[in-house]
Order: C-alpha cells, then structure tokens, then sequence
C-alpha cells in the first residue's frame, strides 16, 4: 500500500518570498569584500599588498609626537631605463642588489625600497603598481 505524502508548498514559496531580499543583500555585500580602499575612499591596486589607510596626506601614521612613514619594497628587470623610470615616479626609491624579504631574482631584477613620506606618496605608489613589469608591492621591514 502506497501512500503518497504531500508537500505543503506554500510555505516553501512563503520562505523563498520573504528571504529573497536578505540574499540579493548578502550577495551585493560579498562581491565587495574583495576591494581594497585606502583613506580617500578610491580603490587601490590588487599589487599594493599592505594598509595605506592609517596613513595621512605626509604619508605618515602614528602618534602627532611620534610619526612614521610606511616603506615598501618591490623588484623590478635590472635594466637602466626602468630604474630611471621608477625612480622618476617615486624619487624616494634606493636600489639595491639583494633579494629583499620580496625575494628579488639575483642577476635578473634589482630590489627598490621606497617610502611614504612624500606630499604625493598616493600617486607615486598607484603609478608604480600601474607599471606591468612591477608585479606587487610589499611593506619592508628592514629585519
């Protein structure tokens, strides 16, 4: 003897109804958790890998009696004209032939150490990231 049970699917469609707006919510706030913003509101870019929103207009965090700038580090082709170019974007840059906590390729690329104390440090950062042969940025610790 068969017996057939049936579904009460009313109430099925009653949840779907009352608990779409929550989902299309949940959905619009997890596809923009996977932007960066700095202070000012704009995104950064996916390359800048540390936290530039303690940081002020100077380029500087911390305490009034105690301030600091940020250094980063990243590794660009070991040729001439590019190190000409980066450090025209960003003058702070030091270049080094050491491998760096980025890990630079010895003989291939060179390390570069810039930092954020600068009245333009925002866009000398977002132009580096821009250039294609920088591949990412990280904060240096100098350890």
């Amino acid at each position: 003897m068969y017996r057939s049970t049936r579904i009460n699917c009313p109430h099925i469609f009653y949840w779907w109804k009352s608990n779409i707006f929550p989902l299309f919510l949940l959905l619009a706030i997890s596809s923009a958790c996977g932007v960066k913003k700095n202070n000012a509101g704009e995104a950064l870019s996916p390359k800048i890998a540390f936290n530039v929103s303690k940081l002020d207009e100077q380029g500087l965090y911390g305490p009034a009696s105690g301030k600091q700038s940020i250094s980063y580090e990243f590794c660009i082709p070991n040729d001439p004209q590019l190190i000409y170019e980066v450090q025209h974007i960003d003058p702070t840059v030091q270049i080094g032939a050491f491998r760096g906590r980025i890990g630079c390729q010895r003989g291939v690329e060179v390390l570069c150490i810039g930092h954020t104390n600068q009245s333009n440090w925002r866009d000398a950062l977002v132009q580096l990231a821009n250039l294609p042969y920088i591949t990412r940025i990280e904060q240096s610790f100098f350890e």
